[in-house]
């Protein structure tokens, strides 16, 4: 049997299990384990007396993959990003960012809806767990939004959709995955993601604002406030601008060199939200609360990621990457047809997966291929088909993908960030938070219709960086 057969018969084997409800790191590590072993003992024609040896080369190769890649200091940027947004959220800082939010931007229609999508982008900024934001903002913005009298179903949608923007606006722990997996520059990705993660916030607060001048009961405007209050409630909310500040002139500094690595930058914002936390009097239980709520995501996030690298190093013996590369190319359509029709795959296999895993999974094949249907990692702006660069088109690529996860976070019927909002607020049942966020995938279309359309919006601020 040839590898690429045995290739496709393993991938098989992989999705039943996940689709039959295995974790996906289990799953991805057991057939990219065996899947190595059938092509081992394969190469010895199937000798019963070479298995042994087959299984003992294999382990041997599975057990290399996860040190070699978790021991990576770009994955220490992770457990940084994500302790950021917990600590963030102990110092209160989230509650003020949304209490500014609210005093200047709740007068216009939809007012507070707009306020939160604003502040769970501010959020984000700090925190690289789109889960997180949702379950902080679920406690936060939506019994204020209740109060005066919004949707509820409304208000539960602007929060599970709000909390999505963390995907994409840097420290964003998922595009750290995507930089490590397809082997790219981790500082060009996170700046990449500030320009589309506040285009798509714009995006969601037109279309709020749509909403409520259309249906006048579904958001209410909130006015009264004096310009008194407004300025008063900046001075709380600054340390979050602080360390949006710090993350940016560590991954690049427009006035000169960076100030170090994106890493660092991650420990340096991650110590200084500490100091602002026991400023505003956490105690240790919090702290503790802390570490163990950034441990758990940190352990969850690397244990998908040694899963799916064994089974990343088997597709490569399979070569199945390749095969699909060669066969994406020969294909006689539009170029840019066939990357729409790879997103609308993302959309419809974003259902069924988590966002994690669905990339992971899927970006050793589907990475290889856009790239060769750019005319190849190296090709050169003028010679290439989307007319960019390779590296650029990597980075366009990684952006379309992780606001695809973004799409994937509040689709029926894995959609985690609304599962999330109805585990965190007991009279809303999970039902009620898919119909508050169904006018949120308009929204997303339109934002990735405007990323596919418009590329310089992903690439003006890499390109900057050299």
């Amino acid at each position: 049997m040839d590898p690429i057969t045995i290739g496709l018969w393993t991938t098989g084997g992989m999705l039943f299990m996940v689709f039959m409800g295995m974790r996906v790191a289990f799953a991805a590590g057991l057939a990219g384990f065996f899947g190595l072993v059938w092509l081992r003992w394969n190469g010895f024609d199937y000798d019963p007396a070479r298995l042994g040896k087959s299984i003992e080369i294999s382990v041997k190769i599975a057990g290399q993959v996860p040190h070699s890649k978790v021991s990576s200091q770009a994955l220490s940027l992770i457990p940084t990003f994500i302790l950021i947004g917990y600590l963030a959220y102990y110092a209160k800082l989230t509650t003020a960012l949304f209490e500014a939010a609210k005093r200047w931007i709740a007068w216009v229609p939809g007012g507070l809806a707009v306020s939160t999508v604003f502040a769970t982008a501010g959020f984000a900024a700090v925190s690289g767990a789109s889960v997180a934001t949702a379950a902080v903002f679920a406690r936060i913005a939506i019994p204020e939004m209740l109060k005066i009298g919004y949707n509820k179903q409304f208000a539960a949608g602007v929060v599970a959709a709000g909390g999505t923007l963390a995907s994409l606006i840097p420290p964003s722990a998922i595009l750290v995955i995507y930089a490590i997996i397809v082997e790219q520059d981790v500082g060009k990705l996170l700046l990449a993601g500030f320009i589309p993660g506040a285009f798509s916030a714009i995006i969601y607060a037109a279309m709020i604002i749509g909403i409520a001048l259309i249906w006048k009961n579904v958001g209410p405007p909130v006015s009264g406030f004096t310009w008194k209050e407004r300025l008063v409630s900046l001075p709380p909310a600054l340390p979050i601008v602080a360390v949006v500040v710090i993350i940016i002139f560590f991954v690049y500094n427009p006035f000169g060199d960076a100030w170090g690595t994106p890493t660092e930058g991650g420990a340096v914002g991650a110590f200084i939200v500490f100091l602002m936390a026991l400023y505003r009097g956490m105690r240790l239980k919090e702290l503790k609360d802390a570490l163990i709520e950034t441990a758990k995501l940190t352990v969850m996030i690397f244990t998908i990621i040694w899963g799916v690298l064994i089974y990343v190093r088997f597709l490569g013996f399979a070569d199945l990457p390749g095969a699909f590369s060669d066969w994406i190319t020969s294909l006689t359509v539009s170029p840019m047809l066939i990357l729409i029709c790879i997103l609308l795959a993302y959309a419809v296999l974003g259902m069924f997966m988590d966002a994690i895993g669905m990339l992971l999974l899927t970006l050793p094949v589907v990475y290889p291929a856009v790239m060769a249907l750019n005319g190849g990692e190296f090709v050169s702006a003028a010679d290439s088909t989307f007319g960019m660069s390779g590296p650029m088109c990597a980075i366009w690529f990684g952006i379309l993908v992780v606001k695809m996860a973004e799409f994937c976070l509040i689709t029926p019927p894995i959609g985690l960030n609304c599962f999330v909002v109805a585990g965190v607020r007991d009279d809303l049942s999970v039902q009620d938070v898919f119909k508050g966020v169904t006018p949120f995938f308009v929204a997303d279309a339109f934002t990735i219709a405007g990323l596919v359309a418009f590329p310089g919006i992903v690439l003006w601020l890499p390109s900057l960086a050299g």
